[in-house]
């Protein structure tokens, strides 16, 4: 059936042949159809998709540049980002994973909620003013002129001697004035957006402090030993990028929550000149000024503040960050699922910080090599989590309505639009790393094991965007117990994979663990719809909850 021109699976038929898990390859002739729905995952999906991949791309060129320097200095700042983007990690996906999916919710229920009141009170009205004076057409008429209508109106006055008409009339005439004026002075209440502002500002001073005096112990943990040539430069990096942490993490907390009002253009304006900054700032504080790794890490804090103070602007305009009352804080909520979303994140991020630390006890040169191919891997498979965000943002939205005919067809959208992408992803990043890595190193060695690395980046493409968009598909069904009991039982078998095959197999044994990891990882994603378990139980029964 067709409904606002988004074509649905029939009620008594989610899936073909009745399995929950092909309810993901529903109508796949549409994955191009620009219908309601398709414009609505693009026009969340592809801002967000540029926002998540600017500053990836900016860290790809702050690599660029920093190549210049040296192949040590390189391979100092690639363990020095791994273990802030660990950091980060810890508190940034719980924060925003748990903010959009909250503001989602929140919002969508307070526009229902007035929705209903005012469906009923324009009832009531309907049955108590029958003995009302009669609204005359010249009433309307000067109702209809402040809202700026025109005098051409037409309007009859009922020929049974009902007022029952013409009081609807009013009554909506006055609600829909009152409404415009509350639209334009009042601002939105959410109090999960207040709350994810003081985690938020919270998180990021204590990353700062953690990093601060536990650079010199994360490095040795990371294999830069006191006598590597890395330390130096990896020691200045580290310590003073830590600097922008509470920005990242506040900055973060405020993409969330536009992502749950389904905004993602503010974020993307924020980013992108936030970005820009940091590009024109590297050359001048790492070259001109002479600070190498040192004024590539104080751009890019730089950068982070700025890119703050955009989207607090924004967004005092649209909310209210301070709440009536301090019981509105929902900071119960957000720990309890919170804490489940950090053992996910730990799980997730640590298997990639181990594969770095792999890479670099082998040496400056393969873990220069994994840096450029791990970068590339995660920007480019960034595209697809703005897949994800879309799915998210719009699956919490139909949950909260009980949409469920909506929660199916958006999920088997973005399933399909993320093979696809992935598809094209594999194409375009495995011929642009085999022809373009001199752009980020001159040394022969680093270059040669970027070669060996490509196909690995590559051919991963397809799962990766599957597996990400999974990942928003379960966030935005509030699935989020499974999500990290999942994710830890896929950590478990690729941490063992990375020791065994780094060991066995070196560089390329490293890459063989990763691909085993995102396999992993995309099957715990599709588990829970594939089995109809969980928030996905109408798939098994056959019909709506």
């Amino acid at each position: 059936m067709a409904e606002n021109h988004i074509i649905h699976p029939p009620e008594s038929n989610w899936s073909p042949w009745g399995i929950p898990v092909f309810v993901i390859f529903n109508d796949a002739r549409l994955v191009f159809k620009t219908d309601s729905l398709g414009l609505e995952i693009l026009k969340i999906a592809f801002p967000a998709a540029l926002a998540l991949a600017a500053d990836p791309i900016a860290s790809l060129i702050d690599t660029a540049f920093i190549g210049r320097i040296g192949p040590v200095e390189l391979a100092a700042v690639g363990v020095s980002i791994a273990i802030f983007n660990q950091a980060s990690r810890i508190t940034i996906f719980p924060l925003v994973s748990i903010t959009t999916s909250f503001v989602a919710e929140e919002d969508t229920l307070a526009k229902i909620s007035p929705e209903a009141e005012k469906c009923e009170d324009l009832e009531k009205s309907g049955h108590k003013n029958s003995g009302i004076k009669e609204l005359t057409p010249e009433d309307v008429e000067n109702e209809n002129l402040e809202k700026g209508a025109t005098r051409n109106t037409d309007i009859k006055r009922p020929q049974d001697g009902s007022n029952t008409s013409a009081c609807k009339s009013s009554s909506s005439v006055i609600a829909s004035r009152t409404e415009n004026t509350q639209v334009k002075k009042r601002k939105r209440y959410i109090p999960s957006a207040s709350t994810a502002l003081i985690l938020g500002s919270i998180l990021g001073i204590l990353q700062t402090v953690f990093l601060v005096f536990g650079a010199k112990t994360l490095l040795g943990f990371m294999g830069v030993k006191s006598s590597s040539p890395m330390l130096n430069p990896a020691l200045k990096y580290l310590t003073l990028r830590s600097l922008g942490a509470p920005a990242v993490l506040l900055s973060l907390a405020m993409q969330g929550i536009f992502r749950g009002f389904k905004d993602t253009k503010t974020p993307l304006y924020a980013t992108v000149a936030g970005d820009l900054t940091n590009i024109i700032l590297d050359p001048i504080f790492i070259f001109a000024l002479r600070l190498g790794v040192s004024g590539a890490a104080i751009a890019h804090v730089f950068s982070q503040y700025l890119i703050s103070l955009i989207l607090l602007w924004r967004l005092m305009k649209q909310v209210s960050l301070l709440p009536p009352n301090m019981k509105d804080l929902q900071f119960g909520r957000f720990l309890k699922n919170g804490v489940l979303l950090l053992a996910r994140v730990i799980a997730v991020t640590f298997c990639v910080t181990l594969a770095a630390s792999m890479a670099a006890r082998f040496g400056s040169s393969p873990m220069a090599a994994f840096q450029i191919c791990l970068q590339v891997w995660l920007t480019s498979s960034l595209l697809a989590d703005g897949l994800a965000v879309a799915g998210q943002a719009i699956l919490a939205c139909a949950f909260a309505e009980k949409d469920y005919k909506k929660v199916t067809a958006a999920t088997s959208r973005v399933f399909q639009m993320s093979f696809v992408l992935g598809v094209g992803l594999a194409v375009v990043v495995g011929v642009g790393l085999y022809f373009g890595s001199g752009i980020f190193s001159k040394d022969a060695s680093v270059l040669h094991l970027i070669t060996i690395g490509v196909p690995f980046v590559a051919a991963t493409q397809p799962i990766n965007s599957i597996a990400f968009v999974f990942d928003g598909v379960n966030y935005g069904a509030s699935d989020f117990a499974y999500t990290a009991y999942s994710m830890v039982f896929v950590a478990g078998a690729s941490i063992a994979s990375l020791f065994l095959l780094s060991k066995s197999n070196g560089f390329i044994g490293i890459w063989i663990a990763l691909t085993i990891y995102m396999v992993l990882r995309s099957f715990a994603g599709i588990w829970r719809i594939g089995t109809g378990t969980g928030p996905w139980r109408f798939l098994r029964s056959g019909s709506m909850p």
